[in-house]
């Protein structure tokens, strides 16, 4: 084993959000270590699309969390060589509706999310297909969300433990953690890993599907679960053939459903490489990692029902993941009342690329004992996100 480490805080999850909190942390002057069980992006983030939401979510805690982390991924975009490299693309997200009644809903959860600051752009059944050519014909119209972006999350998540790692964090990648320490009077005071133990009175919990398994070894509890995600993925396309982000509006109640079951809505988007990514499918089975024809089946029927000339494109792979869910569907994230030096940055479920560089700033905060960012003129209330927000009896 390696000699003893000693620093500031252990960040915990070398995934999207954990990459965040250790570049705001390290940013903020935190002597910070940063390790995983597997690789950079090993888990959740490695088997993601990479998007940068706010077309999907409603108003509330989540949607203002989405709208900080669109400014602050600008932001990493706006420093030298990092679009390019991680593939930032700020192409615009277009959701459709197929029936009047389905506009009619879709229009107004437009409405409230611009009351918040969102830009939405009322599209009619004529003008959609100015905006995607390839569209599929006789839909109702929709809505266009032109803060919508996309990075490829791998070189992303890589991007940003290097920019980490230049303000000075460490990083650990093959380090599993097997305990938190914790003080005769039960705070945080570090943790020990298969490579040897590292001292710091902060721990960050972003281990992202496994965060409550990272919980029970500091002795508390956090409600996550997988969730599953299959994600098929064409061969290369011209560029531009899918211009936009583009999924069905019931995609939208998919997301926040708390449906056990398979649910499956067509979403269908290119990529700078070429292929066209297609999704999205949800079910809790556990760790179940066994492909399904049916669920393969049931995206590619979608898909073609939003673009028919996918019909004639040929799939060449698919993939899946286990999104972190939590019950209520939104992120852990913030010190644990029950466990002093203990936080979490982790539960994003399907929306982790797209909320780390806010969750990863807000837990820096919170670290660094401050309170607001004037520069960002947002001060977000973390208390929605609290930890122990969840009955015990419940877990």
């Amino acid at each position: 084993m390696s000699a003893l480490l000693t620093c500031d805080v252990v960040v915990v999850g070398a995934g999207m959000v954990g990459a965040a909190c250790a570049l705001y942390s390290a940013r903020a002057g935190l002597r910070v270590v940063l390790v995983d069980r597997g690789a950079v992006a090993g888990g959740t983030t490695g088997a993601g699309e990479g998007n940068l939401l706010v077309s999907d979510k409603e108003p509330g805690p989540e949607l203002e969390l989405a709208l900080l982390s669109g400014r602050l991924w600008g932001e990493l975009a706006g420093e030298p060589g990092i679009a390019a490299a991680v593939e930032y693309d700020l192409k615009g997200g277009l959701v459709v509706a197929s029936s009047a009644e389905g506009l009619v809903a879709l229009e107004g959860l437009a409405d409230g999310q611009r009351a918040v600051g969102v830009e939405a752009v009322a599209v009619g059944a004529g003008q959609l297909h100015d905006i995607e050519p390839k569209l599929a014909k006789g839909l109702a119209g929709g809505v266009l969300y032109p803060q919508d972006a996309q990075v490829m999350p791998t070189l992303a998540a890589a991007h940003v433990v290097r920019l980490a790692r230049a303000a000075g964090a460490s990083l650990r990648t093959g380090c599993a953690v097997t305990e938190v320490l914790r003080t005769g009077a039960g705070a945080v005071r570090g943790v020990r890993t298969s490579e040897g133990e590292i001292h710091a009175p902060a721990v960050v919990n972003a281990a992202g599907t496994w965060g409550g398994e990272l919980a029970a070894l500091a002795g508390t509890s956090l409600p996550v679960l997988p969730r599953r995600g299959f994600v098929l993925v064409t061969e290369p396309l011209p560029p531009r053939t899918v211009r936009h982000k583009v999924y069905a509006a019931d995609y939208v109640a998919d997301v926040a459903s708390d449906s056990a079951a398979l649910q499956t809505s067509p979403v269908v988007e290119g990529t700078a490489a070429g292929p066209v990514l297609i999704g999205a499918s949800r079910e809790r089975v556990g760790f179940d990692r066994s492909f399904s024809l049916p669920v393969a089946r049931a995206l590619a029927a979608g898909a073609t029902r939003l673009f028919p000339f996918l019909e004639g494109v040929r799939a060449m792979r698919g993939y899946l993941g286990f999104r972190p869910y939590m019950p209520d569907h939104l992120p852990a994230i913030g010190p644990d009342a029950r466990v002093p030096g203990l936080f979490h940055a982790c539960g994003h479920e399907g929306a982790g690329i797209g909320l780390a560089t806010g969750t990863g700033h807000l837990i820096a905060q919170v670290l660094t004992g401050k309170t607001s960012d004037p520069d960002l003129d947002l001060d977000l209330d973390l208390s929605p996100f609290r930890p122990d927000r969840f009955p015990e009896e419940g877990l």
